[in-house]
């Protein structure tokens, strides 16, 4: 997750585009001096964007053997090692590993401080950006909702008891046949969904536990240290789960330990930590210490050299509480905030690589090998100069060609060059090779023109979103398009949908939107485009998803004075008029209560149902009256025409 403001922590990860894009290595891109030397300002960038973008060039990946994998008893069997075992390891600019081997970033205590830091007010919108705000609701009949409960949170009590869940929150969903995960940070937990083997959905059958949990007997960093920024997948086109869960930590070093690679170099390949990984499958089994009563409180931790990992849990099956393969991949760049996405030929998992250089790691998983429980490899690029990546995540079964590259985008401007503003998104191809990993590449960026946007509140861990009764504002992650980066083929259509958080004419916060489509030789076009900001409150923190008949929906965070945070959704079908979100919006619950930090989320998340390709999931937060800390609320919609009652 993000982890400290720019301006008043000592610790900043912020991964942004560079000015100078043209006299950077990108990724696959070599040096290439630009024809436009102009850096005055954002415009001026466009000649040299483009001009690096033209010549492309396949950089060497980075070919990581799994440090470990086996398969594991189902998950209600699985007990993890001693609360207190791991491993002694220092890791740089960030809180040392807590009770139980947790891990997340150190934040100075001026973010928990009661008060807030002044935010920069925003130059005036530019009117071409204005010209896209929709500023009124819409007129159909909103979005039905199917499903609403509330997730891992204050107050959550469930088979393993209570959790003490950290803040911001982190929330990732996944939804099957007949299961909701959720993992907050931290915890996971599992819900009943109904249809063939339950008759109610929101029943909470598993969980709290430590997501280090799926983990239990497999040994090694994946075992033993409990991280966030864990997410959870649902393979759609397998009918398997997915759970990845960074370490921060480093390991005790290892003389086969991958070293720090640069941009540009050969491939290298990373040992497997674990011999012989996957093993036969491992269940879920129920924990002895489910939630150590106190996850903030600091263990001790020691100076390390040694290699961060990334762990990667598949189901056998559709029941996430069944047996699971279990992978470690070593990992030389800290491998912060990531950011998984299903593809035909891989696991798309970008991370960011430090909280001071502007760098980012693009990594893929050989899916296939993976669903069989097989040994398998990790390929990854190092791209300098760029913001936060999203991998475009496939929602449906409609499948892009074979061998098509998967793509990856990112928002333009750059936080710590203090461009807070642009009228571009970016994009890369990822083609991977597993036969052969030299012919794996990464060509981009590539520049698309959109309605200019200006980050909202000037980008990440900045005091944005007023509450009301007090001066402490809450964050809005506006430097970066937020998860996820769907994909979806419609009719023969093969669309991309992107969100992320902007200020607006009035003075608020809105969710600026975009559908892409593929053309003939894969680039992503503008199809259409627009800023939701029905008044002068503040949404910010989408997730957006898009159902079997090509209708998009989004979830979102929604405050501002007089209104406690909540969570909201918004809607249009797929041949209303373009560029606007034609339906009503739905709450799916208001806030009662002020958040007293100002770490908010980091992210919300959507996830389609397998079972009817219509119906859109969504979890976002909200403080309960007299909470001392976040709830989480897990609501399903389904648009006029899709679907049938549930």
């Amino acid at each position: 997750m993000p982890s400290a403001d720019i301006k008043y922590f000592s610790v900043l990860k912020v991964v942004v585009l560079s000015i100078a894009f043209g006299a950077i290595i990108l990724g696959s891109v070599a040096k290439q001096p630009p024809q436009n030397n102009g850096t005055a300002n954002t415009h001026d960038l466009s000649a040299a964007v483009l001009s690096s973008s033209i010549n492309v060039h396949s950089s060497p990946v980075i070919v990581q053997q799994g440090a470990r994998n086996d398969v594991s008893r189902p998950l209600a069997w699985l007990r993890p090692r001693d609360e207190g075992a791991h491993a002694n390891v220092e890791v740089p600019s960030r809180a040392p590993a807590t009770d139980s081997g947790e891990e997340e970033l150190q934040i100075r205590s001026e973010e928990q401080s009661s008060a807030p830091a002044l935010t920069p007010k925003p130059p005036p919108l530019m009117t071409a950006g204005a010209a896209v705000e929709q500023k009124s609701q819409g007129k159909q009949l909103a979005a039905r909702v199917v499903a609403s409960f509330d997730g891992l949170g204050f107050g959550f009590d469930g088979p393993q008891g209570t959790a003490n869940l950290r803040n911001p929150s982190d929330n990732t969903l996944a939804v099957g046949p007949d299961h909701v995960v959720q993992i907050v940070n931290t915890r996971m937990a599992v819900f009943s969904k109904k249809g063939k083997r339950f008759n109610t959905t929101g029943r909470i059958l598993y969980g709290p536990v430590v997501t280090r949990a799926v983990f239990a007997g497999f040994g090694g960093q994946c075992e033993t240290r409990n991280n966030g920024d864990a997410v959870v997948r649902y393979d759609q086109l397998a009918g398997r789960w997915l759970i990845v869960m960074p370490i921060f930590g480093r390991a005790p070093i290892r003389p086969d330990q991958p070293r720090v690679p640069a941009s540009g170099e050969s491939v290298a390949v990373s040992p497997s930590g674990r011999p012989n990984q996957p093993g036969p499958p491992v269940q879920l089994v129920p924990l002895p210490q489910a939630n150590p009563s106190d996850p903030n409180r600091a263990a001790p931790a020691t100076s390390g050299q040694g290699p961060y990992s990334m762990c990667y849990a598949v189901s056998v099956n559709s029941d996430p509480l069944g047996q699971y393969y279990r992978y470690e991949f070593l990992r030389p760049f800290l491998p912060d905030y990531p950011r998984p996405a299903i593809w035909p030929d891989g696991y798309y998992n970008p991370t960011s690589t430090s909280d001071d250089i502007i760098q980012k790691h693009a990594c893929v998983a050989e899916r296939s090998k993976m669903l069989k429980g097989l040994p398998a490899t990790e390929q990854c690029f190092v791209i300098d100069g760029v913001n936060f990546l999203n991998n475009a995540d496939i929602d449906g079964r409609g499948l892009p060609p074979a061998g098509a590259p998967n793509i990856m985008m990112a928002a333009g401007g750059a936080q710590l060059k203090n461009v807070l503003e642009d009228d571009r998104v970016f994009f890369w191809k990822f083609h991977v090779d597993w036969k052969t990993p030299a012919n794996t590449k990464i060509t981009g960026p590539f520049p698309i023109t959109v309605a200019p946007y200006q980050y909202l509140c000037g980008g990440q861990l900045t005091n944005c979103v007023p509450q009301p009764g007090t001066d402490r504002r809450l964050d809005a992650q506006g430097d970066k398009i937020m998860a996820r980066l769907v994909y979806r083929k419609v009719r023969g259509k093969e669309c991309i949908v992107a969100v992320h958080s902007v200020n607006t004419a009035a003075g608020g916060g809105g969710v600026r939107w975009y559908e892409f489509r593929l053309d003939k030789n894969r680039d992503p076009q503008l199809y259409q485009q627009g800023t939701f900001a029905p008044d002068n409150f503040y949404r910010w923190m989408a997730s957006p998803a898009m159902d079997r008949q090509g209708n998009i929906g989004i979830g979102y965070s929604f405050g501002g004075t007089p209104n406690f945070p909540g969570q909201r959704f918004a809607a249009r079908l797929a041949n209303d008029p373009l560029g606007r979100l034609t339906l009503q919006e739905t709450i799916l619950v208001d806030g009662e209560g002020v958040q007293n930090v100002m770490r908010w989320e980091d992210y919300t998340q959507t996830a389609m149902d397998p079972c009817d390709d219509c119906t859109i999931w969504y979890v976002g937060d909200y403080i309960k009256k007299g909470a001392n800390n976040y709830s989480s609320r897990i609501g399903a919609f389904q648009m006029p025409g899709c679907g049938s009652s549930r």
